[in-house]
């Protein structure tokens, strides 16, 4: 496929798979696998005066051992409304305030927690595969409104559905290995 419009909407089509691929990425590393990491307070919003902020933009988050995180808030004032953040997260873990800085106890993983997060795995790459296949519909509108745009014949079309399709099982491979690695990862004790 030489012709400029079509490789051009698989291009976007490629950037736009992966960005789908890198979102689920980010996604996975605030599920916790065992080990305590700041990435597992990604997710965590603070009511910080009036409106909700992420905690890294709060606060330096650390994981000194593998069953602690340390909180350290940039305002000391801010510690209660941080440790509440972490409580409405529903990640399942238990903050401790000293007045100075928060602990987080990082309590190891019952089997039945495990296969929570597994099906919680399982739901964001799912939802990743989604993302994927929309963009191949919208990818493959473009392509058909190119092909009458350009006078392209049929065989330039058929040509650039079958890369699609090849760009597309590409990211669908990815997100498949992704979820393995990160199910994997969750069920070893």
């Amino acid at each position: 496929m030489s012709d400029d419009p079509i490789q051009d909407v698989l291009d976007d089509a490629a950037t736009r798979m992966d960005d789908a691929v890198q979102y689920m990425r980010s996604e996975l590393k605030s599920i916790r696998a065992g080990r305590a990491t700041p990435a597992m307070l990604d997710s965590v919003k603070v009511e910080y005066y009036g409106s909700q902020v992420p905690l890294n933009q709060v606060a330096s988050v650390s994981a000194p051992q593998p069953d602690l995180i340390v909180v350290q808030p940039f305002d000391r004032d801010s510690l209660h409304d941080i440790e509440k953040g972490i409580m409405k997260a529903d990640l399942g873990l238990n903050p401790n305030n000293d007045g100075e800085k928060i602990r987080v106890p990082v309590p190891p993983l019952s089997q039945e927690r495990r296969e929570e997060l597994a099906k919680t795995v399982r739901e964001r790459a799912e939802e990743a595969k989604i993302s994927i296949r929309n963009i191949r519909r919208d990818t493959k509108d473009e392509i058909q409104s190119a092909v009458e745009k350009h006078n392209f014949s049929e065989d330039v079309e058929y040509g650039a559905e079958e890369d699609l399709q090849d760009i597309t099982d590409t990211y669908t491979e990815r997100v498949d290995q992704l979820q393995e690695k990160k199910e994997n990862e969750l069920m070893q004790v």
